[in-house]
């Protein structure tokens, strides 16, 4: 995958805004911002920072990875819009990450084997982003399609199973909530690209996407 690396990985999906430089796994950069509403003004000085401590001219990276949802309407905007510009400046490939698939990936190297999750984020009042993934031999498998399921589907979690996510706590009834992890860190999006990514690469930025999952309405305010 040398044709790829360095990378650099966006992560603005939801409360991180992030940026990561990935020689490999022993060694990268990586900032990673928490600051409601600061993606656009914060996104490229965080990709500044990272190239600049990790001491490579933008260009000399190789390709781009960005964490592509589900999430935040305006965050993954705010990172989508953000790489499509230097891919075409700079003329190099883009690798789209499932968000939750990253953050899977990122929970799998400190949760024990065997373990069962689910990554569940807010899409709105009423409904969630769900999914359910099972830790084997220190790697993750997709137990689950990703969906959007009604904000009171206790249901689908079992007694005794972790949750992540950003949603309300009282949605879920006697369910214990790892409230405060709900995105990956952006070095988890270039490792995840690493992993996975190697024939996933976009040249056609006309092809690269937010995965909503939903469409975005905006809903107009009566007056």
């Amino acid at each position: 995958m040398s044709e790829l690396f360095p990378i650099l990985a966006i992560e603005t999906s939801d409360n991180i805004c992030g940026a990561c430089l990935y020689f490999n796994k022993e060694k990268y950069f990586s900032a990673n911002v928490i600051l409601k509403h600061s993606h656009s003004e914060k996104l490229f000085e965080v990709i500044d920072s990272v190239l600049k401590i990790g001491e490579l001219p933008i260009s000399q990276i190789k390709s781009l990875a960005v964490s592509a949802g589900p999430g935040s309407f305006t965050g993954l905007r705010i990172g989508m819009s953000a790489v499509k510009g230097l891919a075409v400046s700079l003329n190099i490939p883009i690798i789209k990450v499932p968000t939750f698939e990253a953050l899977a990936l990122q929970l799998s190297e400190t949760l024990p084997d065997g373990s069962v999750f689910s990554i569940v984020n807010k899409v709105g009042r009423d409904e969630l982003y769900y999914a359910k993934f099972q830790i084997n031999s220190n790697n993750y498998i997709f137990n689950q399609q990703l969906k959007i399921v009604p904000a009171n589907s206790d249901y689908l979690f079992d007694d005794n199973e972790l949750i992540f996510g950003n949603f309300d706590t009282g949605k879920i009834n006697k369910k214990i909530i790892h409230k405060f992890i709900s995105a990956p860190n952006a070095e988890y999006v270039a490792k995840w690209s690493e992993k996975f990514g190697k024939t996933l690469s976009i040249h056609d930025i006309d092809f690269v996407e937010p995965d909503y999952l939903k469409d975005f309405i905006v809903k107009e305010k009566k007056l």
